[in-house]
């Protein structure tokens, strides 16, 4: 056995070291041959295939990567939403000099599709005018084959949120089984995991001065499939996990796998992992170290045209939530286990510097076709810009997965003075009339900062605050690792008497989900009795939707708490996650059955009545026997005079079957039943 070499020993060149003013502000990287060669180019380097509308904001991470590779020197050509059917568009640029990048886009394609019950979306917020079937399921496998078939001996580097968390063998929820990582069926050379601006930087420097992809090997934050007469890599810095044999045929050792995943994460102390697919290896290397504060300016400061590219006719829904909002931090320490940001951008926090946000705000404000407001300054949360740990010893060795769960660390450092100077320096510029924050705010570290608070509610609401408690069980918010209930009520608390004294009427908007892991329908009539004593009526309801390398996604198939070992109740029958999100609208008629059979089975059946306390009315309300009979008619086989498509049952389990297959996407679906 060879011993494991110390990854990241290369330095690709930094971005801040480089001339950038010289760069294209007007034009946006080529999607055609044409638009390459308008430019002086009749290859390019690199060709990026992507499952999302190629649109030029720094939200989108096929704009902000190739901008990166621009800004070193290297011509790139961007393949957005091919049809996958055959390897032609691969061909748009001819034969790149350095490799493909493959991404199934900004998130995992079977998320993009389907809904928490496995029916078909009928938007993408992703697409030219909200389409759907622009891209087939699990993108990042038919990309990979694509590009192997258009060009041979090309390399293929696979990366973006899919092919991150799946890059070892994961719980698929929409087969219902664990696959198998995803080198095996993807066939890529390397997934480069995680946030991937230096990795594709290393990457293209090391191609181009004649190295080959197999010495690739050796960079942090990077997997590989080794053959089965390679020898993996050995040593105390290496961790083996269960083999994909036994992951998939014992729920204990996936459970085991994953908390030994999770429990590498931190990349000051994480080891190599090593887990055998039959004789061949998966190896994924520690992650890559955090950027600074000048790099993540120089990925942020380059000229990006903030708009999609000119040939779509159709509006991008994704780039009209986020085209006036501005990144300033990535990376959360929050660790809940329902989320996949910690396992995507890291634990550790990484922050723009002060000037490069306002400097960026300012830029808005000269925009003659900005309206004045900055709809966000934020990131994965809104307020952990800059929080680090007070103690890089203690940092470098620890191994806890939430720096605020079950508590806030005693050595993380929650001061929010750079945020409320980036705040007041934001408003104050030119042309910039109000900025809001819409990222989440973290209640629990806002809580620590009362000036934060004020300004905040003062002056960064735009009416409403989304903010999110998820439940109001304890023993649930422990499974997600959140903070109790009685936290959001003192953060609520204060909420409205700052608004008070701000003479503002405002309003926090909380969001829950339903069916987690640990919560049963107990748990549920809890939330609904806290949000009618509250006063809150969701019109949305969050479903739990069980995500690849999620501690919770764990828990999901295995009724383990991977981490404490304990078995956790999962309501995994379509009918008892019903029951849940009825009671999260307990108000509303068309759920009063639902809501009564809940309360029925919990033996809670003084919460039906006309007490102050209860749920419903004894007796149900018209529109309630009214939405009841139109169910029954919808789904009888003799509603055929009123001109519905008839369904049978069979046709209904095979459409299942084949959503929980690997069948595909099949596009231009369209019926009410297929709304979630």
């Amino acid at each position: 056995m060879v011993s494991c070499a110390t990854p990241g020993a290369f330095n690709p060149t930094p971005l801040v070291h480089l001339n950038v003013s010289s760069l294209s502000t007007a034009k946006p990287l080529p999607m055609s041959l044409a638009e390459a060669q308008q430019r002086g180019w009749d290859e390019v380097d690199v060709v990026f295939v992507t499952g999302d509308a190629y649109v030029d904001h720094p939200s989108f991470a096929t704009a902000i990567l190739s901008r990166v590779l621009e800004a070193a020197g290297f011509t790139v050509g961007i393949v957005a939403q091919p049809d996958w059917h055959s390897c032609e568009p691969w061909k748009t640029f001819g034969k790149p000099k350095l490799f493909y990048a493959i991404s199934a886009g900004n998130m995992d394609s079977m998320i993009n599709h389907y809904t928490a019950s496995r029916k078909v979306r009928n938007d993408d917020a992703y697409s030219p005018g909200g389409k759907i079937g622009l891209r087939p399921d699990r993108a990042t496998l038919a990309y990979c084959q694509r590009a192997r078939e258009a060009y041979k001996g090309v390399p293929i580097i696979a990366g973006g949120v899919e092919a991150s968390l799946r890059r070892v063998a994961h719980y698929d929820y929409w087969s219902d089984t664990v696959r198998r990582s995803i080198l095996m069926d993807a066939k890529a050379d390397l997934v480069a995991y995680g946030m991937g601006e230096s990795s594709i930087l290393e990457i293209a420097q090391r191609l181009r001065d004649g190295e080959s992809v197999n010495d690739l090997r050796d960079m942090r934050g990077v997997a590989y499939l080794m053959g089965a007469s390679e020898t993996p890599p050995s040593g105390p810095q290496v961790r083996v996990l269960p083999t994909f044999e036994e992951s998939k045929s014992d729920k204990h050792a996936f459970a085991e796998a994953t908390r030994i995943i999770h429990h590498e994460s931190n990349p000051y102390n994480a080891r190599t992992l090593v887990q055998y697919h039959d004789r061949q290896a998966v190896v994924c290397t520690p992650p890559r170290l955090p950027e600074s504060d000048q790099a993540m300016d120089s990925f942020y400061d380059l000229p990006y045209t903030r708009k999609a590219h000119p040939s779509y006719t159709g509006a991008i829904p994704a780039l009209q939530v986020v085209k006036d909002s501005v990144t300033i931090m990535r990376g959360c320490f929050g660790g809940c286990t329902y989320c996949s940001i910690t396992a995507h951008q890291g634990r550790i926090i990484q922050s723009r510097s002060e000037e490069s946000i306002v400097g960026e705000v300012a830029k808005m404000g000269h925009d003659k076709a900005f309206k004045g407001t900055v709809s966000d300054i934020g990131g994965p949360t809104a307020n952990m810009y800059k929080m680090r740990c007070k103690d890089p010893e203690i940092e470098s060795i620890c191994r806890r997965l939430s720096c605020v769960h079950p508590k806030i660390c005693s050595l993380l450092d929650t001061d929010h003075s750079s945020l409320i100077k980036v705040m007041k320096q934001s408003r104050e510029q030119e042309g910039v009339k109000k900025v809001l924050i819409a990222s989440g705010v973290r209640m629990d570290l806002a809580q620590h900062s009362p000036e934060y608070m004020k300004e905040l509610v003062t002056h960064h609401v735009g009416g409403h605050l989304k903010v999110a408690p998820e439940n109001a069980n304890d023993a649930t918010l422990d499974f997600m690792k959140r903070p109790k209930i009685a936290n959001f009520d003192k953060f609520a608390e204060s909420f409205k008497t700052m608004s008070d004294d701000a003479g503002k009427e405002q309003y926090l908007v909380p969001y829950f989900i339903s069916a987690h892991p640990g919560s049963d329908v107990h748990a549920m009539i809890e939330l609904a009795l806290f949000l009618k004593h509250n006063g809150y009526r969701p019109d949305q309801v969050q479903d739990f939707i069980p995500a690849p390398m999620d501690i919770a996604a764990c828990m999901y198939h295995t009724g383990i708490d991977p981490i404490t070992k304990k078995e956790v109740y999962v309501a995994k029958l379509l009918r008892d996650r019903k029951l849940q999100r009825a009671l999260m609208q307990f108000f509303k008629p068309e759920n009063y059955f639902l809501v009564r059979k809940a309360l029925s089975q919990a033996g809670r059946m003084d919460l039906v009545g006309g007490g102050c306390d209860c749920l419903i009315p004894s007796n149900a309300p018209r529109q309630a026997i009214e939405a009841r009979r139109a169910q029954a008619q919808s789904d009888s086989p003799s509603n055929d005079h009123v001109h519905s498509r008839r369904r049978m049952p069979k046709q209904r389990i095979s459409r299942n079957k084949r959503q929980g297959s690997d069948t595909g996407y099949r596009p231009g679906r369209s019926s009410k039943n297929d709304k979630d």
